[in-house]
């Protein structure tokens, strides 16, 4: 659930909030506060003048009970910072922070007024108008699908349910957010996958919904269950789910925006046609099997599979706005349980690629689900990049906390790509080394390789990544991603809400538009 965005001329006449965004260190003048009226417009100036910490900073947010003869009940002053600061970013963060203040208030339905400075420069007033209804809708996301259905109580605070954006050119405004929709409904179906909780979403479920989903949008679909999985020699994921009851699924999602070339078997071998590739992992409970992790927390490990969403939700981003590219997505669905039938430290498994690897430790199952995704798409795909999302590593988190996503890449181009996508969403990539050291710190005694580094615990993430290394065939660009701080936030951020964050999508899909389209 989220708020609806419309784009008008004029307020509706049932709108009793209007929302007016301001300048840092600009009086609050123009024709949008004119129309409250004298009495209105004089409250607003006198309220600027008493209130010492309203300065218009970005995000700031002071709420007013206006006159009758304004002709709304309620405004709120939205700070914009400086003008010649404002970006896109900054816009939606403001977006982002007004909707608490809407929501608190009662406030079902509003109207945006946003005015033209001359010093802005890097927006224009349609797409600001745009940029913070997104950061409005992004903020407003809510998972409540498992709460009943009751009536609510006379005294619940209503919910926030409209935001209207009050233009002159409304339809440059309305193309302006249009253009951003695809990437938030992306992110928010990222976000429904992650929360979802594992007792619904299993392998095969989850398999099902991207099959539901997508392929009514022309996304072309193909599942492969045990039995393909073991028929292609995909020993590593198969280990990994030995445990469950609910066997394991890979998923394949191409979206063919260029026609059909190269994105499967008998396609043509044109350097130009070949497909980018996500890949995500996607273990939809993680209780590390054998290697069974803590009790306090486990709850959380159903987001285990937030690389998978993030492809899903990417893909349905490009499908959406119909993106001239053909980009492959797989996903590796697996449980990691205890049981009997569980793969267990010191066992030697064979992956999809013919490499053997060790078993040091079944709580670094990712890896291993990584490693058969990584193998098939460069088999029956030969994409030109891949670039794979995973919530790998506690040692991320530990390095680069929550804010920041560590990201690996074999290729200085690439890594600038990603960079720039990063700065213009604000999912935030740190660049970590990728040295062949990895690779041999992850060299087995007794089989081809091992799931763990022979240094234990130190720098965890990078070993994790030189384990995926040997699955990348050369000549592939390739980036890997490890979200394990960014999946998931204990609280709220201003176009974040807590809990599945749907991380990558954004970045994804614009590198893509900027990139490879």
């Amino acid at each position: 659930m989220s708020a609806d965005v419309k784009f008008l001329k004029t307020p509706a006449k049932t709108t009793k909030a209007v929302i007016f965004g301001l300048y840092e260190g600009t009086a609050a003048t123009g024709p949008d506060i004119k129309a409250l009226g004298k009495e209105g417009s004089a409250l607003i100036a006198r309220a600027l003048a008493s209130h010492k910490t309203f300065h218009a900073k970005t995000g700031e947010v002071l709420e007013l009970s206006l006159p009758e003869s304004a002709g709304f009940e309620t405004a709120f002053l939205l700070g914009l910072g400086k003008p010649e600061d404002l970006s896109t970013l900054k816009a939606e963060e403001a977006g982002g922070k007004l909707y608490p203040a809407l929501k608190k208030a009662g406030i079902q339905r509003a109207a945006l007024f946003t005015s033209h400075d001359k010093k802005l420069k890097s927006i224009s007033a349609e797409a600001l108008g745009a940029h913070i209804a997104a950061g409005v809708k992004l903020r407003a996301y809510a998972f409540d699908a498992y709460k009943s259905k009751t009536p609510k109580a006379k005294n619940t605070t209503p919910t926030f349910e409209t935001l209207e954006v009050i233009s002159p050119n409304q339809v440059a405004a309305k193309k302006a957010f249009e253009e951003l929709s695809p990437m938030i409904e992306g992110t928010f179906w990222a976000r429904n996958l992650v929360n979802e909780p594992p007792n619904t979403l299993y392998p095969d479920a989850f398999a099902q919904i991207l099959k539901t989903e997508l392929k009514p949008l022309g996304v072309d679909i193909e599942i492969l269950d045990e039995k393909k999985m073991q028929k292609l020699g995909m020993g590593a994921i198969l280990a990994v789910g030995m445990g469950s009851a609910r066997p394991p699924r890979m998923v394949l999602m191409r979206w063919n925006g260029l026609g059909a070339a190269n994105t499967g078997k008998g396609a043509k071998k044109s350097a130009a046609a070949k497909p980018l590739a996500l890949v995500g992992k996607g273990v939809t409970f993680d209780t590390g099997g054998i290697s069974l992790k803590p009790g306090a927390g486990m709850e959380e490990m159903k987001m285990d599979m937030g690389g998978a969403a993030a492809v899903a939700g990417t893909i349905k981003a490009l499908a959406l706005r119909k993106a001239k590219v053909n980009v492959v997505g797989i996903v590796g669905l697996a449980e990691n349980m205890p049981s009997a039938e569980a793969y267990r430290p010191g066992d030697i498994i064979t992956s999809h690629a013919g490499k053997t690897i060790e078993v040091l430790n079944t709580d670094a199952e990712g890896r291993l689900v990584l490693a058969d995704c990584l193998s098939y798409v460069q088999k029956t795909c030969a994409p030109h990049t891949i670039i794979d999302l995973a919530t790998l590593t506690g040692a991320m988190i530990v390095a680069l906390g929550h804010e920041y996503c560590g990201t690996f890449a074999n290729d200085d181009a690439l890594w600038s790509q990603m960079e720039q996508a990063s700065a213009k969403t604000g999912e935030k990539l740190w660049r970590m080394p990728l040295d062949d050291l990895w690779k041999k710190e992850v060299e087995s005694e007794v089989a081809d390789i091992q799931n763990l580094g022979k240094s234990g615990r130190g720098a965890g993430s990078c070993t994790a990544a030189g384990f995926l290394h040997h699955f990348i065939e050369d000549g592939t660009h390739w980036a890997h991603m490890d979200i394990a701080g960014t999946a998931w936030r204990k609280s709220d951020q201003p176009t974040v809400p807590k809990f599945g964050t749907g991380f990558g999508v954004r970045v994804l899909s614009t590198l893509i538009a900027d990139h490879y389209e």
